[in-house]
């Protein structure tokens, strides 16, 4: 059985209960959870709403990267589920979940998932803020990726 049971971009909203059901398992003596939610504020600065969008790719790396977890460390079950769209304040943008024989390995997988996941798949994060200035966020990828299909730099990079 692939223990990677969920692995996914959506548009709709989020579920912490999918995301426990789909990694349990009966050798599972530890399941870890880590959701991150749309909060008001940013380097002091008020925040209205986000919107999520993704290269894409996103998915296939979204996978590549719960494989990765799944092979790197002891576990029965792996979910990654991020959100699309715009979100307001309180809703869900990211789940993931990781369950293990022990909570140690469960803690520690789980860990590395969201990390890896924020660190590899591309999503990029459009910010409005209560000025009425808006920023983008986790470009960087979308940066070095047309830099290397063109050469140059791109701006702000």
């Amino acid at each position: 059985m692939d223990v990677i049971r969920l692995a996914e971009l959506r548009n709709e909203p989020l579920s912490v209960d999918e995301a426990l059901r789909a990694v349990s398992h009966p050798e599972a003596g530890g399941v870890a959870l880590f959701t991150g939610v749309v909060r008001n504020h940013v380097r002091g600065q008020g925040v209205t709403r986000l919107t999520y969008t993704a290269h894409p790719s996103a998915q296939d790396e979204l996978r590549r990267v719960a494989e990765k977890i799944a092979a790197s460390h002891d576990v029965r079950g792996v979910a990654a589920v991020h959100r699309l769209g715009t979100l307001d304040i309180g809703d869900l943008a990211v789940v993931v979940a990781v369950a293990s024989p022990h909570r140690a390995e469960a803690f520690t997988a789980c860990r590395a998932l969201i990390d890896e996941l924020k660190a590899a798949v591309p999503i990029w994060k459009h910010q409005e803020l209560a000025s009425g200035a808006s920023e983008w966020v986790n470009s960087e990828w979308a940066s070095s990726e047309r830099a290397s299909a063109d050469g140059e730099p791109s701006a702000g990079a």
